[in-house]
């Protein structure tokens, strides 16, 4: 986040009569529905609420399948689950990351009812080839787009391909509101289905607003100028003391839902989302200069680094880099206090994840698990600078 997020927080921390309902949440989703040019847009508190919106109102049976890949975050499966669907694993493209057609025509079955596409780290998958095998099995199309808002393939924005999409605007996506998702639909049913869901839904308690509006407020404030120091301990200590919340909840690791999803999207985020979201045309065109850097800096390097394609417009969430080494470059890195990324450090993460709970056994997706232990990631946010770009360029060199 920006000072003027930062700002904006410290403004509505102190105004709670403005916390759960009001007039910036119509904005946002109007703002929202003009950017994608979609017919239906609908806001919830997290992506993982969007999602789990969507699975509700497929008029899906228990027991029926949706296809993923693996290679992602537990905020995925985890409402599939929840849903009482099962999840089944496709494994990635190595040289992309997305889904792997082949594996994907594999492991679809008759009980098979859906494909999630994630299009990761900011890189939209191949979506003419997925929506081909889609329409030949009569698969729903879910486009998830976490990582990728403002992404192109062929011209076309990411979220509009799919029979339906959802986004995230939590602390580490393209735009923040600490916690945050938004649904995009073209199909009419489906979205007054969603809407319905949607009606029956509270806001969060204001405790959980409180601790989303005061996240940007102590990072800029006290935990990130002292960081290197002791910063990184008090952000421990505050979510242990629950003055913060963490982005991916102990119970979430082993299966299991909070209480606060799903929910809607309280006016105090949308506020902080729809200050970001007047600004993704800039930040997504940073990230572009800051992954240019790195390609110029590194190139010839014994680092393998993203793969370019003429029809995607990628937005370089994150600059994933493939090393042998990749663990220990993390490690060293943090050691230094350098914020070199570990998306993902394990097929699904994060770490400390319990893979049975994600019903996911080990070896079904071998080049996924293979990259798990092979990739790293390079910031590329706005609040890194291009001395901090060099910072990490000068650390890579020296680790090599």
């Amino acid at each position: 986040m920006e000072k003027e997020d930062v700002r904006l927080a410290l403004k509505l921390v102190t105004n709670s009569k403005e916390w759960k309902e009001g007039d910036k949440i119509k904005e946002l989703e109007s703002e929202f529905k003009k950017y994608l040019g979609v017919k239906n847009v609908i806001s919830f508190n997290s992506g993982r609420s969007s999602f789990l919106a969507i699975l509700k109102s497929l008029g899906l049976k228990a027991g029926d399948e949706i296809l993923l890949q693996a290679f992602t975050c537990n905020a995925v499966p985890n409402p599939i689950i929840w849903s009482g669907f099962r999840p089944v694993y496709v494994d990635c493209d190595e040289k992309t990351f997305n889904i792997d057609i082949e594996d994907l025509k594999r492991k679809i079955t008759e009980r098979s009812r859906a494909v999630v596409v994630q299009h990761t780290l900011g890189l939209p998958a191949d979506l003419d080839e997925i929506f081909k095998i889609c329409q030949k099995n009569n698969l729903i199309l879910i486009e998830d787009c976490a990582h990728s808002l403002g992404a192109e393939y062929k011209g076309k924005k990411v979220g509009t391909f799919g029979n339906v999409s959802f986004f995230s605007f939590s602390r580490d996506k393209v735009i923040s509101s600490v916690y945050g998702g938004m649904v995009a639909t073209n199909n009419e049913d489906l979205a007054r289905k969603i809407k319905d869901y949607y009606e029956k839904l509270d806001y969060p308690s204001n405790f959980w607003i409180s601790q989303q509006l005061l996240h940007p407020i102590l990072m800029e404030y006290v935990i990130l100028p002292t960081y290197s120091i002791f910063g990184k301990y008090l952000l421990i200590l505050f979510q242990w003391l629950h003055i913060l919340s963490k982005a991916v909840h102990w119970t979430e690791k082993r299966g299991r839902k909070p209480d606060y999803f799903p929910k809607r999207l309280p006016n105090a985020l949308a506020s902080l989302a729809l200050n970001q979201f007047k600004r993704l045309d800039k930040f997504n065109e940073y990230r572009r200069g800051i992954a240019e850097f790195y390609y110029e800096n590194l190139k010839g390097s014994q680092f393998e680094l993203p793969p370019e394609f003429k029809d995607r417009k990628q937005i370089f969430l994150r600059f994933t880099i493939k090393y042998p080494k990749a663990h220990q470059i993390i490690k060293e890195a943090w050691r230094k206090n350098i914020l070199i990324g570990d998306w993902y450090d394990k097929v699904i993460a994060p770490h400390d994840t319990k893979l049975d709970k994600m019903e996911y056994k080990l070896g079904v997706c071998p080049k996924a698990e293979k990259l798990a232990e092979e990739t790293f990631n390079l910031p590329t946010h706005i609040n890194i600078s291009k001395q901090d770009a060099e910072k990490i360029i000068n650390f890579l060199k020296e680790f090599t």
